[in-house]
Formats: C-alpha cells, sequence, structure tokens
C-alpha cells in the first residue's frame, strides 16, 4: 500500500510562531504547510491525504472561526486544532461545538500540540477512507442500468424475485438475470451486503425506488 505523508496547516499571521511549528511538524516526520491569513490557505488546492489544520483564532481579515465555519462545509477530512494567545471561555465552547478537536492557548507544550495532531491526523486518515467508499460505491450504482436499478430497488425492499417481476412485468427468469448483474456490478456478496449498500446509498440523485 502506498505510503502517504500527512500534511499539517497551519495559520497564524505571527512569522515566529509559523517558523517554530514548521519546524516541529517537519521533525514529527509530517509535511508542514504555513500561511499567514485565512485568505492565503482557501487559495491552497484541497489535499486528498491524511490532514488537519491548525489555526489562530486572531487573524487579519477572516478570523479562525469565521474560517472554521468555511472548513466545516467544504472539507470535512480537515480537523481542526485551534491556538491562540487569549482565548476565553465562550470563544473555547463555540470552536469546539463547530467540531475543533482541541483549543490551546499560547504558549502551549510541545508534547501536547504533537499529541492533538496526532490524533486528527489518524480522524482524518478514518474520514478520507470512509469518503473513497462511498465515492466507490456511488460509481458501482452508476454503472447499473436503470432496469437494474429498479430491480435493486425492489429486491432490497423485500420483494421476491416473482414479485418484481410483477411489479416491472417481466419474466422471473430475466429479473434472476438482472439479480446476478446487480450483484456483480455492487461487488454484493449477499443480500443483505445489498440491503447495507442501498441504505448507504440514501439519499442520492435518483434515490432507489421503483419509478
Amino acid at each position: 500500500m502506498l505510503q502517504v505523508t500527512p500534511i499539517v496547516f497551519v495559520v497564524d499571521d505571527d512569522v515566529s510562531v509559523r517558523e517554530s511549528l514548521e519546524l516541529l511538524i517537519r521533525c514529527e516526520g509530517w509535511q508542514p504547510e504555513t500561511f499567514a491569513s485565512a485568505q492565503d490557505f482557501l487559495d491552497y488546492p484541497r489535499v486528498l491525504v491524511p490532514n488537519c489544520l491548525v489555526l489562530d483564532v486572531s487573524l487579519p481579515g477572516l478570523n479562525g472561526l469565521d474560517l472554521q465555519r468555511l472548513v466545516a462545509g467544504d472539507r470535512r477530512d480537515m480537523p481542526i486544532i485551534f491556538i491562540t494567545g487569549y482565548g476565553d471561555v465562550p470563544m473555547t465552547v463555540q470552536a469546539m461545538k463547530a467540531g475543533a478537536v482541541e483549543f490551546l492557548t499560547k504558549p502551549f507544550n510541545d508534547d501536547v500540540l504533537l499529541t492533538a495532531i496526532r490524533a486528527a491526523i489518524e480522524r482524518s486518515r478514518v474520514a478520507l477512507g470512509m469518503e473513497a467508499e462511498m465515492r466507490a460505491l456511488r460509481d458501482r450504482y452508476a454503472s447499473l442500468t436503470q432496469r437494474e436499478r429498479q430491480v435493486m430497488a425492489l429486491v432490497v425492499s423485500g420483494l421476491l424475485n416473482k414479485q418484481v417481476g410483477g411489479e416491472l412485468d417481466i419474466s422471473e427468469i430475466t429479473v434472476k438475470a438482472h439479480r446476478g448483474k446487480v450483484m456483480q456490478k455492487m461487488k454484493a456478496d449477499s443480500l443483505a451486503d445489498l440491503v447495507k449498500m442501498a441504505t448507504r446509498l440514501r439519499p442520492a440523485p435518483e434515490a432507489i425506488t421503483a419509478a
């Protein structure tokens, strides 16, 4: 399996903080990417490797909490670790409720930050894996013909082959042939497996219905 180097993004307007964190991150074997503003970070293309964002709350222009809202909607595989020089309770609560994995007040212990980064990278790895699985599942579903999708919808709803044939006005033998193709294309080992796939696909474009 191809090993990829996790990326740790740092957004902080203090150059000394960026430089010290860049060295710390690099020494752990991760790839650092540092930015002085939220906009600079947003201009960087999305990555599909395990990653996280170490984010200062107070930034020129778009602040850290505003950037968190944008990241939460667009980059769900990117956990956020907040760092701040003057954190208060309401700010911390707001950040954590919005999904931040940690909120650290400067100066913080390097080991505490590194522990948070490791946990965030692992969370990102899991999220990316689930995203890849869903992408592959949608691709397999997209490969089905319209008739195969109709058969799949009726089969996973619990109908027998004969009943499916009656619904679609086709023979039971034809239903079996379509059902076999569905199982093959979807890479389903059993009916229960196919039902799970159908559940994961909902809601989706062309929802799994017999229409």
